[in-house]
């Protein structure tokens, strides 16, 4: 006789990010969270992104009355409630259950940013219905007839911020994922037949549950027609001339689109002060969390560099930012919000929208206290001379 599934535990159990990602794995057949957890090669920048943080030291002031402090900031001209967001994380549908729009939903619900991946399974117009200021994450190719409908797309859709993703010119040597028998369409194998029947939860309450309400999962959002099916007997998936993308390209993009322009992957200063010079709005520091160039530096390291280049545009970085004393860090060194990715897919995970919003809590919480034992009462009051070098 088959035993019950058991109901998931109430998220209130985990009590930091990192609680997370052990939860996960116990959940997510191992090809999916390979998916997540893995990075580019050795993972020698994944593991320096974590590393410019620990050494970093904050140095906090005393006596400075902190009842009145807020963590609210604003980000590319809106006001949100906290300096952090939900960074894009490709097909989260089938990570959790409705993925993209339970993440969604709880960072709507909490007041942060969210950006949906272009290699989301849920089209952005549906998102878009569950957070009306969703970002638009997309990867384009050096290709002005692919460029130009999915700008046009997204504007019809009602997308108010686009976020070009500019650091995947070349497929990344991922050697984890091919360790862990991930494919993009996952390939029908006998491993991964049993790596999948090996996690019944997921199978039932996520895939079979996917399959039953809304079919087959399919890219929606990398270009302006529906893509690939994530299961296919074929591994075939529409890349294009990736490493044809140039400036040009990112002028015209300009030229099409009227809302916010944000450019993600950059970690030369040079290339920062070039974007400011398109037009563009905001940067994102980035090295896709150690998933691309393999010893690829740490954005936290180039981070004031890159601030001092960009003039009147948003600077905001991700990477290995799992603590609210992190996110200070990265402040204290002029970075307007950092986005977080991975622990919230893993939250998404283990409890759907209720582990999303936990986390989110969590991060709000330490943010909110740490800024009371740094004594500021305004995150604009931080500054490098809050920090010291290890």
């Amino acid at each position: 006789m088959m035993s019950r599934i058991k109901p998931r535990r109430p998220a209130s159990r985990f009590l930091c990010l990192d609680d997370f990602e052990p939860a996960a794995r116990r959940r997510l057949p191992r090809p999916l969270f390979g998916y997540i957890q893995g990075a580019a090669e050795r993972g020698a920048s994944k593991e320096d992104n974590a590393r410019a943080y620990a050494e970093l030291r904050l140095l906090p002031r005393m006596l400075a009355g902190v009842s009145a402090r807020s963590i609210a900031t604003r980000v590319l001209g809106q006001d949100v409630s906290a300096p952090f967001g939900i960074a894009p994380m490709g097909i989260s549908a089938l990570m959790a259950h409705d993925g993209d729009r339970g993440l969604a939903r709880a960072a709507r619900d909490a007041g942060i940013p969210f950006i949906l991946s272009g290699s989301s399974l849920t089209r952005v117009e549906d998102v878009l219905e569950t957070n009306p200021d969703t970002w638009f994450q997309i990867y384009v190719p050096g290709e002005t007839d692919v460029i130009v409908p999915l700008v046009q797309r997204a504007s019809s859709a009602g997308v108010r911020t686009l976020v070009v993703t500019v650091d995947t010119a070349v497929l990344a040597n991922r050697e984890n994922n091919v360790r862990a028998g991930f494919s993009t369409p996952l390939r029908l194998t006998p491993r991964l037949v049993w790596d999948v029947a090996s996690r019944p939860r997921w199978l039932a309450g996520c895939f079979a549950r996917t399959i039953a309400t809304s079919g087959m999962p399919h890219f929606e959002n990398s270009t302006a027609r529906r893509g690939a099916p994530i299961l296919s007997s074929t591994v075939m998936r529409d890349f294009g001339a990736k490493d044809a993308l140039d400036w040009s390209h990112i002028a015209r993009i300009r030229a099409e689109w009227d809302g916010k322009l944000v450019i993600k992957g950059l970690l030369h200063p040079d290339d920062t002060a070039r974007a400011a010079v398109e037009g563009c709005d905001g940067v994102i520091l980035s090295n896709h969390g150690g998933r691309q160039l393999d010893g690829a530096v740490s954005p936290l390291r180039v981070l004031p560099e890159n601030v001092a280049a960009a003039g009147e545009m948003d600077v905001m970085i991700d990477g290995s930012i799992r603590r609210g004393t992190d996110v200070m860090k990265a402040l204290a060194l002029g970075a307007r919000c950092a986005f977080i990715g991975r622990p919230f897919l893993y939250a998404a995970a283990v409890s759907g929208r209720n582990g999303a919003a936990r986390a989110i809590e969590i991060m709000k919480d330490e943010i909110f206290r740490d800024a009371g034992l740094m004594g500021i009462n305004d995150l604009l009051e931080l500054a490098p001379d809050h920090l010291i070098s290890r």
